[in-house]
């Protein structure tokens, strides 16, 4: 339904209009010389498609503040609609999560591991200039290079001027659909892309490494020396790009990302949280070790590190350090970056887990996570907010729950805790 559904008649008039509305209304079936006036109401898709003219035309006089050309301005959006796939997929929450170990077995699989061998090995000199620049692994630039879009072979066929025009429209994103819609101006505007050949996902994340507009304006480069910072179609642009992303997030060269471990018995789970950094020479001596029996390095004794338990005590456990944080500025998802990771151990013949899964768990579906959010709320435990999405203040909530259960604290929600709190 739209948001600009008229309560009561209203009257069309004439309005004065830039060309760019005016080709955007007609695109989009609203006509801009309207008929002689009326009392009867304006359908909806033609009442919202007037507001979102007049959201245009107030925008345009917002871009030319921030240095956008008129010229720059009605050629990108000339023939610009509304998405309404972009505001279905914006205000939507999956009814189910999928498990980590089922996310890894997509992002590890044999295919895609066979394809980044395959792939290091034939951009070996280009790959071997960009560390030599960046300092940062060709083993996790081609990792982020599959999981973004498969190594260039999928990166989104949406318009990434329209689904930021319709973020910055409509929805619960707007501010962040009007900043990057200015940004994905200035690349334009500074000739490294088409309007038209500007594509990417719904929420205008772009090329080979899903850039949104205000990273490539901080971090695209121009590394194969055309001109143009081109993440779509030249590999090196894309790949020295995620590189300077990477280094500029603080990558330290030559440190390893982290190890699955063994925790002992007795564990306080509660430290087993992002949150919480020890050395890893205090980790040691809290008992904690390689899963495969090593030593950890000596100088990476002083190394800060934290504990990482994708899937509750149940599952495997991880020592993650800087280089792991670093992927999460990429892509603040823990569990992409343990893909991420994983994936480029994969490429050097390691990264296999030896923990196991806690597989007959399920995930908890919408409504449930709804549910837990409320009752923690209920019980006194603060969410921060009931939204469906198990982030940092629900699990925490739920760890102080599980602490004062005498259950392990490990933030991770299931049906079981869930209906420990229903019986409450």
């Amino acid at each position: 339904m739209s948001a600009f559904r008229p309560s009561r008649p209203v009257r069309a008039r004439r309005l004065a209009l830039p060309a760019f509305v005016l080709l955007a209304l007609a695109v989009t079936g609203c006509a801009a010389d309207a008929a002689p006036e009326t009392t009867l109401p304006l359908p909806s898709p033609v009442t919202e498609n007037a507001a979102f003219a007049d959201w245009l035309t107030a925008f345009r006089a917002d871009a030319l503040k921030a240095g956008i050309a008129g010229e720059t301005f009605d050629r990108s959006l000339a023939g610009v609609r509304i998405d309404r796939d972009v505001i279905e997929a914006n205000e939507s929450q999956p009814e189910f999560t999928k498990p980590v170990w089922e996310y890894l077995e997509g992002a590890l699989s044999d295919t895609r591991v066979a394809k980044g061998k395959a792939l290091l090995a034939e951009n070996e000199a280009l790959l071997g200039r960009i560390e030599e620049r960046y300092g940062v692994d060709r083993h996790v630039l081609v990792a982020i290079w599959g999981l973004e879009s498969n190594y260039g072979s999928f990166q989104g066929t949406m318009s990434v001027v329209r689904s930021l025009a319709t973020l910055g429209f409509e929805g619960r994103r707007t501010e962040y659909g009007r900043t990057q819609l200015i940004a994905a101006l200035q690349i334009i505007q500074h000739g490294d892309i088409a309007p038209a050949s500007m594509t990417g996902s719904w929420a205008g994340a772009m090329g080979q490494t899903q850039f949104i507009p205000t990273t490539y304006n901080v971090h695209a480069v121009d590394f194969d020396g055309d001109g143009r910072r081109d993440i779509w179609n030249s590999h090196a642009d894309a790949l020295a790009s995620a590189a300077h992303y990477l280094s500029r997030s603080g990558w330290k060269t030559g440190a390893t990302w982290g190890y699955e471990v063994k925790l002992p018995q007795g564990f306080d789970y509660a430290s087993a949280d992002m949150s919480v950094s020890k050395t890893v020479g205090e980790w040691s001596a809290a008992r904690i070790a390689r899963i495969d029996g090593r030593p950890f390095p000596q100088g990476e004794a002083d190394e800060k590190a934290s504990i990482f338990l994708p899937a509750g005590h149940r599952g495997p456990a991880f020592l993650v350090m800087g280089n792991f944080r670093t992927v999460l500025a990429y892509n603040a998802s823990t569990s992409y970056s343990l893909a991420v990771n994983l994936l480029a151990d994969r490429f050097r013949g390691r990264g296999e887990i030896a923990g196991t899964w806690p597989r007959g768990d399920r995930p908890l579906g919408r409504q449930e996570r709804h549910d837990l959010q409320r009752l923690l709320t209920e019980n006194g435990y603060d969410t921060g907010g009931v939204d469906g999405i198990i982030g940092y203040n629900t699990r925490k909530a739920i760890r102080a729950f599980q602490q004062d259960a005498e259950l392990p604290a490990d933030g991770y929600p299931t049906p079981g805790l869930l209906e420990k709190l229903r019986r409450r």
